[in-house]
């Protein structure tokens, strides 16, 4: 937290409070482990298997309510069963990747909301939905650190095969990847990511999180190394940016964190060097000038 008592004193002052503190680091972790699987999701177009394993996960989070075990074992062991049951139904039926998903996830979402409606008041339902980073325990800091240091092991020591599957599963195959393990590994990591998201940006909105930072990032560049930096840059930056404006607006924490990625994307699309709207068609007007 020495970083906070660099900040002007009208700003840190709310981060004197233990659970400020306990958002704080949420909130870093989860912008760092999804800008990482960001560039996975935007590089692999898995931007709809994101959108389904975070509805999906509802269901889990509710039966963990019931047995009163944390939020996180239940969405992890409900997120990949439906992972695993849109690869299975890929797989072995006709019905293609896109129409699975749809199926899996509105059912699991829906058996999510009636168990809940039964169960919980409508404060936790919101929670659940939309986040409640002010809120967080010791606890969930720990989980979500524990999913962090677990992505980024896993990135570190299989990122040549990832590398090699996310642009071209064909040549990783024909190389001796097995890549149908590479796929349920990724796959788990999403699912492991958006679990540890829970509580900060909330299921509704943690797909953004999971897209906007990897989208902002490969308008800014060409290269996965860099890609993969400015999409965890970004991430943390929204994340540690927009709690801080929910604190001094007073509004809803997730909400404003992904306003912040979104308006990082906004900035990115109109001023990135080479893919930025103002540079393609300054490019344009100097092209048609000498064509003149």
């Amino acid at each position: 937290m020495m970083a906070v008592n660099l900040l002007p004193e009208n700003l840190a002052a709310p981060f004197e409070y233990r659970f400020m503190q306990r958002a704080l680091l949420t909130s870093v972790l989860v912008g760092a482990i999804c800008g990482l699987l960001s560039c996975y999701v935007v590089l692999k177009r898995w931007s709809l298997l994101g959108d389904a394993i975070s509805h999906a996960v509802l269901p889990g989070v509710a039966v963990a309510y019931l047995l009163g075990w944390p939020f996180f074992i239940g969405a992890f062991v409900t997120g990949a069963l439906t992972s695993l049951g849109i690869g299975a139904i890929e797989r072995h039926t006709r019905i293609k990747s896109d129409a699975a998903m749809g199926l899996m996830f509105t059912a699991a979402f829906a058996l999510g909301i009636v168990i809940i409606s039964k169960i919980a008041t409508s404060t936790h339902l919101m929670h659940i939905l939309f986040g409640n980073v002010l809120g967080v325990k010791t606890s969930a800091l720990v989980l979500t650190l524990l999913a962090s240091l677990v992505a980024l092991l896993t990135i570190w020591l299989a990122y040549r095969p990832l590398l090699l599957y996310t642009f071209d599963p064909q040549q990783a195959q024909a190389l001796g990847f097995n890549t149908g393990a590479i796929h349920y590994g990724l796959i788990m990591l999403l699912t492991l990511t958006i679990v540890a998201s829970l509580e900060t940006v909330g299921i509704i909105l943690v797909v953004a999180m999971l897209i906007t930072p990897g989208a902002t990032a490969h308008l800014l560049t060409d290269r996965f190394t860099t890609m993969l930096a400015i999409s965890v840059a970004v991430g943390v930056t929204s994340a540690v940016v927009g709690l801080m404006l929910s604190v001094s607006l007073d509004v809803a924490s997730g909400g404003t964190i992904v306003l912040v990625a979104s308006s990082l994307f906004l900035v990115a699309l109109l001023a990135a060097p080479r893919h930025g709207l103002v540079a393609r068609h300054w490019r344009r007007w100097r092209l048609n000038r000498a064509q003149a």
